[in-house]
């Protein structure tokens, strides 16, 4: 895609260089005597063939020292894509209640008195198995775009939407580093994912993904902002639920489960503008289902505008230079050799 885009020259004027790159060609002095008693000598044509290889290195060195001093770079530029993905905002808990395990694959078959014993004693941590899964989701989607953000008592922007892996990838793993903080507010990680969108053009489905294992109760002014928020983007939410050993289930009907975080959360995104999915996730297999659903469901076409920066070729054409350098000076050697 790059390969397209046309290449200039910071310093345009070193152009004018390009024919001193020439005089190695050039007729030297001995090469104007004339020896007539050596006639009747065999042609040497290993010789030609080593005077020629030395003229043009010295061809090709002074030819790449322009080229260098010339700077030529590969501007930077925008450059049309269309595919099929989505636009999603990780938005992962980092509160400290992620650092207790999930239960174990098989804790249907436990005592359920020994339950809560197991599942601290056995299970996963749920951070660790969210960012795991979280790495292979980004690593896995290649035509998505990504941005992170970590939230506890307030969201922490780590990465902004990018399409390359890698960087996504190291600050999921940045998330494991240290303890959480004992606080969350839900609403405003939530109110800073959704402004991730905010001045950007709409090129397809747009996805905040978030991730935690509790719920929040928001005011009124909250749901209001966060509602106006999700209109305005046209944002979908996806929540997994890492549900713990004691936590509730989110489809507990009655108006008295209302007073229940998880559960007041879990109704009020159900009241926002756009698709709304939730996944309840209690060990690693169902974590792992969950994230596998949302990969399934989020997979529209997108087309956006791919940032190529700017790439110099100025070093590459001084290592030319310093190559045939070197060579002239082992091709010298070695004729210096041969004469003594």
């Amino acid at each position: 895609m790059s390969a397209d885009l046309p290449l200039a020259f910071l310093q345009p004027w070193a152009l004018l260089l390009l024919p001193l790159s020439l005089l190695p060609l050039l007729p030297r002095r001995h090469d104007t005597l004339v020896y007539p008693h050596l006639g009747w000598l065999p042609r040497d044509r290993a010789g030609e063939a080593l005077g020629w290889a030395l003229r043009l290195l010295a061809v090709a060195a002074l030819l790449a020292v322009v080229l260098a001093l010339a700077q030529p770079v590969r501007p930077e530029a925008f450059v049309p894509r269309i595919g099929r993905g989505a636009e999603i905002v990780l938005l992962i808990d980092r509160s400290r209640s992620m650092d207790e395990r999930m239960l174990p694959a098989d804790w249907r078959t436990i005592d359920p008195l020994n339950l809560r014993y197991q599942a601290a004693s056995r299970g996963e941590r749920k951070g660790q198995a969210a960012r795991d899964l979280l790495s292979r989701f980004v690593r896995e989607r290649t035509d998505d775009r990504f941005s992170l953000m970590f939230f506890s008592t307030s969201p922490i922007r780590i990465v902004p939407f990018t399409q390359h892996s890698p960087v996504v990838q190291a600050g999921i793993a940045a998330g494991g580093i240290g303890r959480g903080l004992a606080e969350t507010d839900v609403g405003r990680a939530l109110a800073g994912a959704i402004a991730q969108f905010d001045q950007r053009a709409y090129t397809g489905s747009r996805i905040v993904l978030l991730v935690s294992d509790g719920g929040a109760r928001l005011d009124a002014p909250t749901k209001r902002r966060l509602h106006e928020a999700a209109l305005r983007n046209r944002v979908s939410v996806n929540w997994i639920y890492l549900r713990s050993v004691n936590s509730p289930r989110l489809d507990t009907p009655g108006e008295a489960s209302e007073a229940v975080p998880e559960i007041a959360l879990h109704r009020f995104f159900q009241t926002l503008p756009g698709t709304y999915r939730a996944y309840e996730a209690e060990d690693p297999e169902s974590l792992a289902r969950a994230v596998a659903d949302v990969g399934r469901q989020q997979n529209f076409p997108r087309e956006d505008v791919e940032r190529v920066p700017r790439r110099d070729f100025g070093g590459a054409a001084l290592a030319v230079a310093i190559t045939c350098c070197a060579l002239l000076l082992a091709l010298r050697a070695v004729t210096m050799r041969a004469w003594r």
